[in-house]
């Protein structure tokens, strides 16, 4: 069976206002960029109350592009939704993207440009972040990098951006292990990535700041600290699973 050369997975939460729109616009840059003959939108519908699912469904976009929509019943976190699209995904590569399309469709040349693993950064090339974020999240992001660089769990200066391309076997052996359900997910992918003899690239994109978060700052702080917790103690204690995956490679899928 022939793989599409693209897979995006698009976890979501109550976005029925803002996903018709931004689907519109990835399938638009898909159709104009030479880079994907073909492709598939793989939403996931966490737990949603609004009628995300249904309202996915009902969009109809002309061409090579596949929307395929998958629904948890109950809401399991960010992380869970993420396991769910990149194990359903079927593409040579796979890009990992907010609904709110923050980091802009476009910068997806950014990362494929590094024929590894690209991880979309907002820290190391601010000039590029046409809308920042509030004080107080900013603040968040920066203390939570110390803890993250702290604990030995990765140098990347931005770990949570929410704009990442895999290899699709990359992608596909990481859903099949990873374990965190809530925000910190993006640590854990990144460090197995690591643990397996992947180099990922931290690359500058664009970025702008859109309201409406899903993040509750004292909740899901306590909840992310924890869980970096749980992966420093993993990594130390030698609890960091194997890729799982036969005769992998550490270059791009063929």
């Amino acid at each position: 069976m022939n793989r599409p050369d693209l897979t995006i997975v698009v976890p979501a939460l109550n976005e029925r206002d803002r996903l018709p729109k931004t689907l519109d616009r990835i399938h638009g840059y898909l159709q104009e960029c030479a880079d994907w003959t073909s492709s598939e939108v793989v939403v996931v519908d966490d737990g949603s109350s609004d009628g995300t699912a249904e309202i996915v469904r009902a969009l109809s976009f002309p061409g090579a592009t596949e929307i395929k929509v998958v629904v948890h019943p109950e809401n399991r976190g960010k992380g869970a939704a993420v396991r769910t699209g990149l194990g359903l995904s079927t593409g040579v590569w796979v890009l990992l993207t907010d609904a709110d399309l923050s980091a802009p469709i476009e910068g997806l040349a950014l990362l494929k440009a590094v024929a590894q693993p690209g991880i979309g950064s907002r820290a190391i090339e601010r000039r590029l972040v046409a809308t920042p974020q509030p004080r107080h999240r900013d603040l968040m992001g920066r203390v939570f990098n110390l803890i993250v660089r702290g604990l030995g769990l990765s140098g990347f200066r931005d770990t949570q951006c929410g704009f990442k391309l895999f290899p699709g076997d990359l992608a596909r052996s990481l859903a099949a292990v990873q374990r965190i359900d809530g925000f910190a997910f993006d640590v854990e992918l990144l460090l197995l990535a690591e643990h397996w003899g992947y180099t990922a690239h931290e690359v500058g994109v664009p970025w702008h700041h859109v309201e409406a978060s899903r993040v509750l700052p004292l909740r899901h702080s306590s909840e992310m600290l924890r869980d970096l917790l749980r992966l420093s103690w993993w990594r130390l204690s030698g609890q960091l699973p194997t890729d799982p995956t036969p005769g992998f490679s550490r270059g791009a899928d063929d």
